[in-house]
């Protein structure tokens, strides 16, 4: 925690590339200055560099070493790892340290980016040039990715420290926040943007999160808070707005211009493809990343449109893998973006929602949506434990190496155990990961571990 302060600091004065705007002396403990906050343009830059972070080098990275996409789905049992580092090799194995590097870099990372949207926070509402919407526009995005970094942490570790406080002593010798706690604050924090942003997106690409955004997020969090009620009506109010349509052609899901796409991360450059789409991708040879197991593609019908569409097999020397084949395009890429949040999610919490209600009739055609879309028959006339196997198993051929759905469902719906099977290594405490060692040595206040390690 006490480097973050040297991490931003750095990456402000590149984005807004003005070598006067700060001077700095020693720590401040808050972004810069005001000079920051006096323009839109500024303002708007140290945004900007929030998401570019996102999308190079953070736990919601599609393509990344780092993203909880890949680590998650080969922590679970939809992805086997071939990359010969034994941080990753760890991970997929269920055999975690505390000394493991990669979860450090996520750790460290995380707190770096939730530090630089505090300062944002804190930018936008001690402003005093800034206009009222501007306002709530750069305080309400910084919120909401805020909340979404937080969201994993929590996910990942369990007890973690939150903070809002930009005072560098402070952050130094924080403690840890239980669980159910972070999520309640978390939906205090979501609460707060969503009355900030509009509906309305500031980019018709959709580049950055609007309010329909955050009310995903704050589903997410009812559902793992068990509101069914609330996450029911949360994800009702986002499926009628007229922003939104589902994407009924299989193959036009990952393009960019879909209206069923809530957020989407763009491309750094114009004509670069889409983290994901590099990320898995091998050909004419042995994998050296992360192919689908048997496991999950064994869960596909012959004639389900998606094992057709969103995966490839691969052979070489007598061997065959099959490798994620969402994104396409890997040159001269026009027609991809990496999304984040798309509206079959909200379907299938609006699914869940009602099941746990015993509302299973008016739950189906939320289940069937995805399944007729990929040529598979309606299903009918199933009991609450039957809805939730098959929601399960629905959402789990739908959103393979997104984000780490998989992992969490198990989770929430305390069925992890069901790992065991598939995996040699897994534990009831391997449900948390270790917070690493490194930083248990700066901040004896994190004690004690998690159970297990």
């Amino acid at each position: 925690m006490k480097k973050l302060y040297f991490f931003l600091f750095p990456g402000i004065l590149l984005l807004v590339s003005c070598e006067a705007l700060v001077e700095v002396d020693d720590p401040t403990n808050q972004l810069g200055t005001t000079q920051v906050f006096e323009d839109v343009q500024t303002a708007d830059a140290a945004l900007a560099g929030l998401y570019a972070g996102l999308r190079d080098r953070s736990v919601i990275t599609g393509g990344s070493y780092v993203g909880i996409g890949p680590l998650a789905g080969s922590y679970a049992d939809d992805l086997d790892c071939y990359n010969n580092s034994q941080g990753l090799m760890d991970i997929y194995q269920n055999q975690l340290l505390e000394t493991n590097t990669t979860i450090e870099s996520i750790w460290n990372t995380a707190y770096e980016q939730v530090y630089y949207a505090n300062s944002i926070v804190y930018g936008a509402e001690n402003s005093t040039a800034l206009s009222g919407d501007d306002k709530n526009r750069l305080k309400g995005e910084a919120l909401f990715i805020r909340s979404l970094i937080y969201f994993y942490l929590q996910q990942l570790f369990g007890d973690i420290p939150y903070t809002a406080n930009l005072d560098y002593e402070y952050n130094r010798n924080l403690s840890k926040t239980e669980a159910l706690a972070v999520l309640e604050q978390l939906e205090l924090d979501l609460t707060q943007a969503i009355a900030l942003l509009e509906d309305e997106y500031r980019d018709a690409q959709r580049i950055y999160p609007n309010r329909k955004s955050a009310e995903l997020l704050l589903s997410r969090i009812y559902l793992l808070q068990g509101e069914w009620a609330l996450a029911r009506q949360t994800a009702e109010g986002i499926l009628q707005s007229p922003l939104y349509a589902f994407q009924a052609d299989i193959n036009e899901v990952f393009h960019k211009t879909g209206t069923h796409i809530l957020w989407q991360l763009q491309p750094e450059n114009s004509g670069d493809a889409a983290e994901e789409a590099s990320f898995y991708y091998f050909s004419n040879t042995a994998p050296n990343s992360y192919v689908l197991t048997q496991n999950l593609v064994r869960t596909f019908a012959a004639n389900d449109l998606r094992k057709q569409a969103w995966m490839a097999r691969v052979s070489f020397n007598g061997d065959s893998w099959y490798r994620p084949f969402k994104y396409k395009n890997r040159t001269d890429n026009t027609s991809e973006y990496s999304v984040v949040f798309r509206l079959e999610e909200v379907y299938f919490i609006l699914a869940e929602a009602l099941a746990k209600q015993d509302r299973t009739g008016e739950a189906l055609p939320y289940l069937n949506a995805t399944r007729e879309r990929a040529g598979l028959s309606a299903l009918a006339s199933l009991s609450v434990e039957e809805f939730m196997d098959e929601l399960l198993a629905e959402k789990r051929r739908e959103f393979f190496t997104e984000f780490g759905h998989r992992f969490f469902d198990l989770k929430r719906l305390g069925r992890l155990d069901e790992l065991s099977a598939v995996k040699p290594n897994w534990e009831d405490d391997k449900k948390l990961w270790p917070l690493p060692q490194n930083e248990l040595l700066l901040n004896a206040s994190l004690y004690p571990q998690n159970p297990g390690y």
